[in-house]
């Protein structure tokens, strides 16, 4: 089974340590105390407790087949004559996207706007981190 520090899980899902702490001092996300005494949150239920928090597809009021909608702000947009790159910082992840400078336009993106990257894709890599001495995530046997 996977365990997590409170550190840990507070990088893993964009916030801060602070706030893990809170989450757990209320009882919303469950944590024991290690054999060192710090507490860990289990890795399933730290997976529950996120997947919880998402919210259910089916209160957007639009209609999509896509399931992978990161909330973000817009922080960077360069337009040319045809084309248009758009930066969204999503919690800890940027994306960037490339479209027409059209639906830039039509959309009213700017720098500070609120924006939502809809990612539908055919192919999904997945990495798994390289685990070195304190690395995060551990294993109890």
């Amino acid at each position: 089974m996977t365990m997590f520090r409170i550190g840990e899980a507070a990088e893993l899902l964009g916030v801060s340590v602070d706030t893990v702490r809170r989450w757990v001092d209320a009882g919303r996300l469950p944590a024991v105390r290690d054999e060192h005494g710090h507490r860990v949150v289990d890795g399933v239920a730290l997976a529950g407790f996120v997947q919880a928090q998402g919210g259910d597809p089916e209160d957007r009021a639009e209609e999509s087949s896509a399931r992978n909608r990161l909330r973000g702000i817009v922080t960077a947009v360069v337009k040319d004559t045809v084309m248009a790159q758009v930066d969204i910082q999503a919690g800890p992840f940027r994306l960037v996207s490339l479209m027409s400078r059209e639906a830039v336009d039509d959309l009213g993106l700017e720098v500070g706007s609120v924006a939502i990257a809809v990612i539908k894709s055919t192919t999904v890599m997945v990495e798994k981190p390289t685990m070195t001495a304190g690395s995060r995530g551990r294993s109890s046997s």
